[in-house]
């Protein structure tokens, strides 16, 4: 399994529900997305300064995260989506991580 995880700070006055809902929105779109997570950081909890937002998503293979990313960038209906997200994120608290279960089948 290939996880991508992505960690945010919400921007000034986004709610975290709304935030959820959205995200949530933009994940169920992406149909070889295998799950989701959208978690929030327990009180502040953190030994280095990532975002107070996590988003895991699986995909089995590469493959199937790249046709992802190339659905959001080619179809009108999921990149308003992400557009979504983007405006409700800090863009310069967005790092980005690519997981996967160690060892590998490949």
């Amino acid at each position: 399994m290939n996880t991508y995880t992505i960690y945010a700070e919400l921007k000034q006055g986004i709610n975290g529900h709304d935030f959820v809902k959205a995200m949530s929105e933009y994940l169920d779109s992406l149909p070889k997305c295998v799950s989701y997570r959208i978690q929030r950081m327990k009180l502040g909890f953190r030994s280095q300064n990532i975002g107070e937002w996590r988003i895991d998503m699986d995909f089995k293979t590469m493959q199937d995260l790249d046709d992802s990313m190339d659905m959001v960038l080619y179809n009108k209906d999921t990149i308003h989506k992400h557009i979504a997200f983007a405006t409700m994120v800090d863009p310069e608290s967005l790092d980005h991580f690519l997981y996967r279960d160690y060892p590998d089948k490949d």
